[in-house]
């Protein structure tokens, strides 16, 4: 019976890794859908994420002493867990540290547009956005200006020979083909304005692209603006640059 106790004794820690290493990966898809599905607010969806990541930092460490401890005493099955658990810690924290790695590596702002000194405003989505308290829609160039030139010189104007009722419709498909919600396409004051709402958290971005007539053809210029947060890991001056590229194509 005194064996038995002891080996019991041994294998609680090396499962209790496992186990914490198991919860830590959860709140990654559970911290993200309860956000989406309004369980609970994105403050809190990102605190429960910072929970998983110090949990599996936790296993992580006491996971590699555990291990060398456990094979250095023979206990196989032990090991196995204590792994198992640490393989599960290394992918959250690989996860999470790759977007920290974005999130530094891009200026903590959310309000991206091809022109700076006279961005396209918003019109029809005002109204749901001063609905939910999002975020100002105020571009500031004397703060934004250089930030978003050094960090995105791509995103600029789109100068095209196609007539600017002709360029519209090409908008709505581009946009609709990138999965956005278009809300308007104002042909007369040459405004098409569409949402883009992220898979896991649903956080949404709007975006306003404005057509202009040069000479017969158009010039189009994008605005795209996050709800909430104040970093947006780059996302808003992507999506410009994919709606350029695709309206280039």
């Amino acid at each position: 019976m005194s064996e038995v106790a002891t080996g019991d004794q041994r294998r609680w820690w090396s499962k209790a890794l496992m186990v914490g290493a198991v919860i830590g990966i959860i709140t990654l898809p559970l911290a993200a859908l309860g956000t989406r599905f309004g369980i609970w607010p994105f403050t809190a969806g990102f605190l429960l994420l910072a929970v998983g990541v110090v949990l599996c930092t936790i296993v992580f460490f006491l996971g590699i002493i555990g291990a060398i401890y456990a094979h250095t005493r023979g206990w196989t099955a032990d090991r196995r867990s204590i792994l198992i658990g640490v393989a599960i810690s290394v992918v959250v924290l690989g996860l999470m540290g790759n977007q920290f790695i974005m999130a530094t590596s891009v200026p903590g702002i959310h309000n991206i547009s091809t022109d700076i000194d006279n961005p396209p405003d918003f019109d029809k989505i005002v109204a749901e956005r001063e609905a939910e308290q999002a975020n100002p829609l105020e571009y500031d160039a004397s703060v934004l200006g250089d930030q978003q030139r050094q960090a995105y010189p791509w995103v600029k104007s789109y100068i095209s020979p196609v007539p600017p009722a002709q360029m519209i419709a090409k908008v709505v498909g581009v946009l609709e083909g990138m999965g956005l919600e278009v809300v308007s396409a104002d042909t007369v004051a040459g405004r098409v304005e569409a949402t883009d709402t992220t898979f896991w958290f649903g956080f949404k971005d709007d975006v306003v692209v404005r057509i202009r007539d040069e000479a017969g053809g158009s010039v189009v210029d994008i605005r795209s603006v996050s709800r909430v947060g104040q970093s947006d890991l780059g996302k808003n001056a992507a999506r410009i640059g994919e709606i350029l590229n695709a309206l280039a194509e």
